[in-house]
């Protein structure tokens, strides 16, 4: 079987493993795992940032961030597309207590001029607008990413008015790759980053959360009241050390092997539109004689699993588990339909 679904569905390579093995190991909550304390320390400098905390899920390392960049209240700004607001399970109420303004952007992306008429007057009866949290890749936008001079002109609107800058790098290495970007322009705009190791990178759990020392220190804090203190954990950061050193530069491939799907279905007659591939993920339109459910019951009898994710939309997520091969089946088969 062939899963499309998402690039969370990897499984670690028999290196991962051996580096997994391998690991040495500590309790992390009193901070004495080395490979835990390594990955942190290799993350935070390839960004060019002072410190990073090791977290079980990106949602966990998203909401952390928002609780302290925070108090309750306050509101934050974002895209209505955000994974923040979409599938973080209501968390910025419940963890932080916020409110969200929701932008209207393109493909989940928002834009300076968005966010400075989004900023909340400074009165009594308004929320405070205190943070702005940005996606790249966006999900939902089929895996679109900024450019890079629309995100200086929203730091700086941010320092302007005092909001705190965050980016949800679920799939950051992937817009790096695609734009020829580095890590550390980054970590020069943004207050905090949370980057996965789970997806594209291939690692089985985890993100980092980064930051100055002082908001890690707090960060430190509000993961262990979400209850994300964890102990020997060094198993695995260090999937996620061997993550960072082995498997940024093949996501080209990844992208390469999306437009080659791409291109097929644009090709179908049921397909109405599919929105601009530029890394890993495809979303399409569908219309008349396949419908979302009956296109992923067609494709699953081909053995190829893919997701519905509304009434006229599906999603495909190409990885590193997905070979050639395998890209060369998916073609085939979207062209059967």
């Amino acid at each position: 079987m062939i899963d499309l679904r998402s690039d969370t569905v990897t499984k670690p390579s028999p290196a991962m493993l051996d580096a997994m093995m391998r690991a040495k190991v500590g309790d992390d909550v009193f901070g004495e795992d080395p490979t835990v304390n390594e990955l942190e320390a290799m993350a935070a400098e390839m960004f060019g940032m002072e410190a990073g905390i090791f977290c079980p899920s990106g949602t966990m390392t998203n909401q952390i961030a928002i609780k302290v960049h925070t108090q309750p209240g306050d509101e934050v700004i974002c895209d209505k597309l955000a994974h923040i607001y979409q599938y973080e399970g209501g968390g910025i109420a419940f963890n932080s207590g916020c409110s969200v303004k929701l932008l209207d952007g393109d493909r989940g992306r928002i834009n300076a001029d968005q966010v400075l008429e989004g900023i909340n007057a400074n009165q009594d009866f308004k929320a405070a607008t205190s943070l702005v949290a940005l996606e790249n890749t966006t999900n939902r936008g089929g895996g679109s990413c900024y450019d890079f001079s629309a995100l200086i002109a929203m730091s700086e609107v941010c320092a302007e008015n005092n909001l705190g800058f965050h980016l949800d790098g679920a799939r950051l290495f992937n817009a790096l790759v695609a734009k020829k970007e580095t890590p550390k322009q980054y970590g020069e705009l943004f207050d905090s980053i949370s980057i996965c190791l789970s997806k594209g990178l291939g690692a089985p759990v985890g993100s980092v959360l980064l930051g100055t020392n002082k908001f890690i220190k707090k960060a430190r804090r509000v993961r262990k009241a979400f209850g994300g203190g964890m102990r020997q954990a060094g198993f695995l950061a260090a999937a996620g050390i061997y993550a960072l050193q082995n498997n940024i530069e093949r996501l080209a491939d990844d992208h390469l092997h999306t437009k080659q799907i791409a291109d097929a279905l644009s090709k179908k007659d049921f397909v109405s539109e599919v929105l601009p591939v530029e890394t890993n993920i495809i979303v399409a339109d569908l219309k008349g004689r396949l419908n979302p459910d009956s296109f992923v019951e067609a494709m699953r009898i081909n053995d190829v699993l893919v997701m519905n994710i509304s009434a006229h939309q599906i999603r495909m997520v190409v990885h590193l588990d997905v070979s050639k091969e395998m890209v060369n089946k998916i073609v085939a088969t979207i062209k059967s339909l």
